[in-house]
């Protein structure tokens, strides 16, 4: 972050030093008493220095911008972002979101952190340092957020945040999953101690967390969440003292559900929501927008602009205690100011960030260049040569059929995969997929060369009808995840990958079809974000043309490796049991065609379910496969 010298801001303040910039004739959007009234800014360097009649700041090298009678506009703030979902790199996804009125983000950078590490991380620090876009860095709570403990470059341990917490880039602990906090694992429990002793807020991440749950976790010290599936558990949690952030992604669509908070239950709790969008991508911002997209759906749901504007600025400035350097137009904080011609529409015409003109006209008017990557964010996928015999799953039991688990997507509800039981054909100890009863085969390859893992499970949903595809970028590991109709496509599409130093990719016939290169710890790149959408939309159609139906089915496939969505998942280890939080069946790994079968299990399985209906514990035997009847 841009730090003044104090005693220049004081006398700048004063008008001893004549203001950089002044912006006169605007409409002040003034959040912090809840008005709209003519005034003029006065900008010293980052920093704006004073607000109303600053006729006194100017001097005869300051810049004057005219605003025209436009509404003057605090920068918006995306509450909750990771950032690499987007495939794009910091200075690319600059250049997307900032037209859009975004100027500062709240993440946690945790793909770049257990790819490339700490080293890895201070490069992304400093290359943020230099764009117009702010990122207020959340350590995450701990990595890697899997349960059972996957495979990841770099794990945040208690002795990362015992040093870590202390850099002044870190402004809390990020996305404390409510799991960890419930199960007291033993590494949150002293990020959360030691973020006491630092002073840092607790990020929350709590979905579906009710009554004796939420109380426990906000006895933890979480301050907000970001995830709430229905206005009542919303509306819960601000009753309970959370600040409450409206999600509203790509794909996960929440923000017309919770806003009822505000519409249907209490317009006085708006001073507590703000909002975030947690996953985008190019194609979804350059068609929609970003923040901006979120003001005017909210104004749209009947919310007052001037609210909807507090929700998108202050309101999530004061949740993560950002508030004394951004959130309003006010003397002392960082100059991020939008033109804005008509509230309701929040169509904005220039954007001030850093106090820099940035963006007029709706384009961006700097030349924003990414920097030299080094070899610790350059990509390399360490993994072996993998051939069509990996990429099978075998069975010693003599028999032409067998029962099989399948982990199947919901359509409905974003990324969670339901049970699914299959027969399947067995043919000289190999276990088929059904293509025509939409059940493929699904892998997770180790790619840090640490053990070499690359189970092979079945997945349901995806529809396809032939080929394959893959990706390196899949949060939380970013392990390469595919899912194929065949082996031997998998196995290309996962070479390919490691050939290339990351990416997606979809395979057809023993050919490349398409691909995506994403050389930046495999997972993000520098290309535009309009060369970004064009790829994104040519690969969701030739998706499509393979047979999926889902909204982004690249995208869907990518989040098999998060155990914390319901009901089942995907990483290195094999198939992953949400309710007991271990891997179910070994079956599910590779296994050679001599190894002895294994013997039925046993699973005590609590909560389960997406709603999380109270405790309940029941025993299940369940062989991944097993003789079919």
């Amino acid at each position: 972050m841009i730090k003044e010298n104090l005693r220049d801001l004081i006398d700048a303040g004063a008008a001893r030093i004549p203001a950089d910039l002044v912006i006169k004739n605007g409409q002040l959007v003034n959040v912090t008493s809840a008005e709209i009234y003519p005034a003029d800014i006065a900008v010293y360097r980052s920093r704006i220095v004073a607000t109303g009649d600053v006729e006194a700041y100017i001097g005869e090298n300051t810049q004057i911008i005219d605003a025209e009678n436009k509404y003057l506009v605090p920068g918006l703030i995306d509450g909750h972002l990771h950032i690499e979902c987007s495939k794009m790199s910091m200075t690319s996804f600059a250049k997307a979101v900032v037209p859009c009125g975004t100027t500062s983000i709240v993440s946690g950078l945790d793909q770049y952190l257990v790819t490339a590490g700490l080293e890895g991380i201070r490069e992304v620090l400093d290359e943020i340092n230099q764009g117009p876009l702010k990122v207020f860095w959340g350590l995450p709570f701990t990595t890697p957020y899997t349960l059972p403990e996957s495979t990841i470059g770099f794990n945040v341990t208690p002795e990362v945040h015992r040093e870590v917490q202390k850099w002044p880039e870190v402004y809390g602990v990020w996305e404390t999953v409510s799991e960890f906090i419930e199960n007291k694992h033993d590494c949150v429990m002293k990020a959360i101690e030691l973020a006491g002793e630092n002073n840092l807020p607790i990020f929350g991440c709590a979905p579906m967390t009710t009554g004796t749950r939420l109380n426990s976790v906000l006895c933890a010290g979480v301050r907000l969440d970001h995830e709430s599936y229905d206005h009542t558990e919303a509306m819960e949690k601000i009753r309970k003292g959370m600040f409450l952030l409206i999600r509203e992604s790509s794909i996960s669509h929440f923000l017309n559900e919770n806003m009822k908070v505000v519409t249907h239950i209490n317009p006085r709790v708006a001073r507590r929501v703000s909002f975030c969008t947690d996953d985008v991508i190019a194609s979804e911002i350059l068609e929609n927008g970003h923040m901006d997209k979120l003001i005017r759906m909210t104004i749209a749901a009947g919310v007052d602009p001037i609210t909807a504007i507090q929700m998108g600025s202050l309101n999530s400035a004061e949740a993560y205690r950002i508030d004394h350097l951004v959130g309003s137009i006010s003397p002392g904080k960082i100059a991020d100011i939008l033109l804005v011609e008509d509230l309701r529409k929040f169509n904005i015409d220039k954007v001030i960030a850093k106090g820099k003109l940035v963006v007029d006209n709706g384009k961006m008017v700097i030349d924003l260049q990414p920097p030299v990557r080094s070899e610790i964010l350059s990509s390399k996928l360490m993994i072996p040569s993998i051939t069509p015999a990996d990429m099978k799953v075998y069975t010693d039991l003599k028999t032409d059929k067998v029962n099989v688990l399948s982990m199947e997507v919901d359509f409905d509800v974003p990324f969670v995969r339901r049970r699914r039981d299959v027969q399947l054909i067995v043919d000289n100890g190999v276990v088929l997929p059904d293509v025509k009863n939409d059940v493929l085969y699904a892998t997770v390859v180790e790619r840090f060369g640490k053990n070499g893992n690359k189970p092979v499970a079945f997945v349901s949903g995806w529809k396809l009808k032939a080929g394959a595809m893959a990706s390196s970028k899949a949060p939380d590991d970013n392990n390469i995840v595919c899912i194929g109709t065949n082996s031997e496509d998998m196995s290309l599409a996962i070479n390919y990958l490691a050939e290339k130093g990351g990416g997606q990719v979809i395979v057809k016939d023993g050919e490349i079809i398409d691909f995506i290169h994403l050389p930046i710890c495999g997972v993000t790149s520098d290309i535009s974000p309009e060369e970004m959408a064009a790829a994104e939309l040519n690969m969701k159609a030739l998706a499509r043309e393979l047979g999926c139906d889902l909204p982004d089915p690249v995208f869907y496939m990518c989040c098999l490796e998060i155990t914390a969505i319901p009901d089942y998942a995907m990483t290195d280890l094999g198939a992953v049991c949400f309710a007991t939080q271990s891997v179910f069946s070994a079956g599910c790994k590779l296994r050679p065609p001599t190894q002895a079968s294994l013997p039925p299990f046993s699973i005590k399985k609590t909560k389960a379910g997406l709603l999380r209906s109270p405790a309940f514990v029941f025993t299940i035997h369940y062989f991944c496969v097993q003789p079919g009847e």
